[in-house]
Formats: C-alpha cells, sequence, structure tokens
C-alpha cells in the first residue's frame, strides 16, 4: 500500500519516504518526548477513563472528606490503567478515544507516552504493521503478546515498520500552502502511475513528440490506401497527432510550424523514428541520445482516452444554448 500525505510548512526538499505509517497526531502532552526508539505500542480501543454507569445513579457528597474520597478512587483508576499498560512493556500508547487532564498528567508523569483520537482505521493499519492481534487491546486485560514494537517520531506520528513491511509513505512538507501540496501529490501519483506502467510492460516508447510524429507519418502512408471519404478521416486523425509535438514546440519558445516540419522530414530522411523536439535546446533532436521516454501503455492509453473524447463529441447533434429557451 502507498499513501501520500501532505502538511503545509517546510520546503519541497523536505519530502521523505517512509517505510510505515504517518499518523497526523500530536503527542497529548507537550513535555512528553517527541522521539521514541524501539517503541513497544499498546493499542487501546476503549476510553482511558473511569467506566460511566449505565443505570441512573446518585451521589451525595456533603463533606470534604466525601469529595476527597471521590477524587483518590478516580486517581486511583487511572493509576491503574496506566500501571497495568506499564506492567506489559509499553513505551507509548496510542488510544481511539480521548481521556482527560488528570489522566494526561498522569501519564505525562509515569514517562508513558501517549497519543489519542486515533481514528479506527488509522489503529487497524497499526496493528497490522507492527504486529498485533487483529483485535486491538482493552487496558482491564492487556496481553503482552499483544504490544507490538515499532520507531516513533513526533511531531508528525512516523510509525516505522519493523515486522511487516507491507505499506510505505510518501510524507510530503511542501511549500506554505494547499494549493502547493495538493499540486505535489498529483506530480509524485504521476510518477508512481509510470512507475506501475513500467513493471506490468517495460516496452517504452521515445519523448518529446517523437512518437507522435512517426504515428502521424505512418497514418498519412495508410491513408492513400483507403479510397472515397475514409481517407480525410484518417489524414484528419494524422493531423491530430500533430497538435502534440506542436503543443510542445510551441511551450518551449520555438516556430510550431517550422520545428514540426523540419523534425517530421528529419525522420522521413534518416528513417530515425526517434527524432522529436529539442525542447530543452540540448543541440540533437534525438530523444533516444536525450534520454527521454515514456511508457507504451500511457502512450496508448493517452491517443485513446482522446479518440473517445472526439467520438463522444461526434455524437452530439446539437448544443442548446441558454437564448434558445
Amino acid at each position: 500500500m502507498i499513501k501520500v500525505e501532505g502538511k503545509v510548512g517546510g520546503k519541497l526538499e523536505d519530502t521523505e519516504l517512509i517505510y510505515g505509517i504517518t499518523v497526523d497526531k500530536d503527542m497529548s502532552h507537550p513535555q512528553m518526548p517527541k522521539q521514541i526508539e524501539d517503541a513497544k505500542i499498546a493499542i487501546l480501543t476503549c476510553p482511558f477513563e473511569p467506566p460511566k454507569p449505565k443505570t441512573k445513579h446518585k451521589v451525595d457528597i456533603d463533606t470534604v472528606e466525601k469529595f476527597q474520597t471521590l477524587r483518590l478512587q478516580e486517581q486511583k483508576y487511572f493509576d491503574d490503567m496506566v500501571q497495568k499498560c506499564k506492567d506489559v512493556g509499553a513505551t507509548l500508547v496510542i488510544c481511539q478515544w480521548g481521556f482527560d487532564d488528570e489522566a494526561n498528567h498522569l501519564l505525562m508523569h509515569r514517562n508513558l507516552p501517549a497519543v489519542r483520537w486515533v481514528g479506527g482505521v488509522e489503529l487497524e493499519l497499526i496493528a497490522i504493521a507492527t504486529g498485533l492481534w487483529k483485535d486491538c487491546t482493552k487496558v482491564p486485560g492487556v496481553d503482552p503478546r499483544k504490544v507490538g514494537k515499532g520507531m516513533i517520531y513526533s511531531i508528525v506520528l512516523y510509525i516505522t515498520l519493523l515486522r511487516n513491511k507491507l505499506s510505505f509513505v510518501v510524507d510530503d512538507h511542501s511549500l506554505g500552502n494547499k494549493m502547493m501540496i495538493e499540486e505535489t501529490k498529483r506530480s509524485i501519483h504521476d510518477a508512481l502511475c509510470v512507475a506501475r506502467n513500467l513493471i506490468r510492460n517495460n516496452s517504452i516508447v521515445y519523448g518529446g513528440g517523437s512518437a507522435e510524429i512517426s504515428c502521424s507519418i505512418a497514418v498519412e502512408a495508410a491513408a492513400d490506401k483507403y479510397p472515397g471519404v475514409e481517407q480525410y478521416a484518417i489524414r484528419a486523425f494524422a493531423d491530430a497527432l500533430d497538435s502534440v509535438p506542436m503543443a510542445l514546440a510551441e511551450n518551449s519558445g520555438l516556430q510550431p510550424i517550422e520545428t514540426l516540419s523540419a523534425v517530421k522530414s528529419q525522420q522521413i530522411k534518416d528513417n530515425n523514428p526517434h527524432y522529436g523536439i529539442d525542447c530543452n535546446d540540448v543541440g540533437t533532436n534525438d530523444m533516444r541520445e536525450q534520454d527521454v521516454f515514456e511508457t507504451l501503455i500511457g502512450k496508448q492509453q493517452q491517443i485513446l482516452l482522446a479518440t473517445q473524447v472526439v467520438k463522444m463529441i461526434l455524437k452530439i447533434d446539437d448544443v442548446i444554448s441558454p437564448s434558445d429557451y
């Protein structure tokens, strides 16, 4: 599983690859340690607080001594919960629910860092990643066999896998706004899709518009074999393929028509389909020498989707403007 997470702040160069899980949570107390080496993690799916009775009840407190007794009883319950986690060797508690300030204070003084309000899906991933059993632990019966191992980093909580490396996270601390983060996420997603396509099929075509130009030449040559109106449709498809290298040339500050004509004639003359648009002004049009290529699957999908869009548009008989009704 691959997940891309982003957080406002830092620079694009701060992006890093984490073999583990990220949880966008802080430690429950600011004085808790921000880094725990070789942590033993206890996952709690129950509230870290005394249970609330489900029946109606009434407690009469009319003296200071009774109030003090009630407070000590509640504090003892918190102490017992913390001690049970300490007894099994846990050095970090991750709780699905919250806990009040008193419990937080006790956890800090007992040197037991904790993270609260962690989502159920994230808990499940942490349980799988750290080798915990599927059913997460509850305080009244914490089992030592259900204490996972990992390495914890904060402020964003990184859980580095030490057992089952079944996922990794690309943590992206991008520029100072969400728009840049989303743009970086899309770029990383595109790169991952390219890697996926190469794994599925390692066939490549050379970029820089060379594939479109060679396809356009081949389609134009094939158009002469078809009589009638079909020939014009085939030639129109060849002209449409030329729009990609023309756009590349225009975006690179070159003369689109002159550049395309020169590259096209060069391909036909040398019988070399690797010639494309020299966008970076390297000095050669041979995309093979420039190491500019893309996956065959991606190129096929681009042409297929563009063709489908045109077919959908051609099916439209009429467009009704707002002024017509």
